[in-house]
């Protein structure tokens, strides 16, 4: 399709594709566009209004709550839940997850996400981000925690927004990976990015060093070995992990966040951000692991489950594979 396609279309002739489809998620994911615009809207507005820093409560997480976080959570709840196309919602930012009101028509559809990835790079100017998933419900009268706890390779589409230079919206649903650009001028998301590849190599490493003092020998061995490359890598982590995984997506790369001494289940959320990370980096012919095992498959056993992660270019994921068996505690 020509670049500059209106998202709006893009859905829409995708959908054609599919007799079948009745058109409920081309709404649902609709739904989902409008609020990453409000969201664009206000990221881009953070110095002029008061919503920079935290708010003084913890998430369910244990981390401080940002302001922005806590806009981006209702903005992307009060923006889905009228649709009629979802039974519930689970965020990063809440305990629990969240039902439909009975006032609203139920969908099919599960809705997870991130509501504002690396948000304490707000303050600074740095580039953060929106992760979703959206799963199908299995059949059941009511919708309960459970219905959530699905492994990544039954997710319907998973994506994210980049808010950077640029807002960026970057998506799959399993018939390859396109991204979209938002033009400000006309309100539009517009096509730039059609069926990406991420190279099969990369040059480029990213990873919080700071916690090396708490690494696994493979993590150490590994990081060791390509800093002694004769090609030569690249050390590039911004600490959003949106904005390090586009770059190494469009660049090429490997992006890793182990098991370590300090968090021996990882750190990341399986559902909020690995999940739907390693979805659209499968499909763009890269890979991702947790270190033993594919992300996708992991079944998962609790809401807000954490998991390593290592993503990427398929070669280096699987080089870096290769050092695990090192592991130990």
């Amino acid at each position: 399709m020509a670049i500059g396609t209106p998202l709006t279309k893009f859905l829409l002739d995708e959908q054609r594709r599919y007799p079948e489809s009745t058109g409920n998620f081309t709404s649902l994911f609709s739904d989902l566009v409008v609020a990453a615009k409000i969201i664009s809207r206000e990221v881009n507005r953070a110095g002029l209004i008061d919503i920079l820093g935290s708010t003084g409560a913890q998430n369910v997480q244990g981390e401080e709550v940002q302001k922005l976080d806590e806009l981006a959570n209702d903005m992307l709840i009060r923006t889905m839940e009228h649709g009629g196309h979802l039974s519930g919602m689970a965020s990063e930012e809440m305990e629990e997850i969240v039902k439909v009101d009975g006032k609203f028509p139920k969908g099919s559809y599960l809705l997870l996400f991130d509501p504002l990835d690396g948000s304490t790079n707000i303050d600074v100017n740095i580039s953060v981000g929106t992760i979703f998933s959206i799963l199908k419900r299995p059949d059941g009268s009511d919708t309960t925690t459970k219905d959530f706890l699905q492994p990544g390779i039954r997710q319907v589409c998973a994506g994210y927004i980049l808010y950077g230079s640029s807002t960026m919206l970057v998506y799959t649903t399993g018939h390859g990976v396109h991204g979209f650009t938002l033009d400000p001028s006309i309100g539009e998301f517009l096509l730039s990015h059609e069926d990406i590849r991420t190279p099969e190599k990369g040059k480029i490493y990213s990873i919080n060093e700071g916690n090396s003092k708490h690494w696994f020998p493979a993590t150490s061995i590994y990081i060791e070995k390509i800093k002694a490359n004769e090609k030569g890598y690249s050390a590039r982590y911004v600490g959003s992990l949106v904005a390090d995984f586009h770059r190494n997506l469009l660049k090429g790369g490997i992006f890793l966040y182990p098991a370590d001494r300090k968090s021996k289940n990882g750190k990341l959320r399986l559902l909020y951000e690995a999940n739907p990370l390693s979805f659209i980096i499968e499909q763009a012919g890269g890979k991702s692991s947790t270190g033993d095992k594919r992300v996708l498959e992991v079944v998962p056993e609790e809401l807000h489950q954490r998991t390593p992660l290592i993503i990427g270019s398929k070669a280096d994921v699987e080089e870096a594979e290769s050092f695990w068996k090192y592991q130990e505690a």
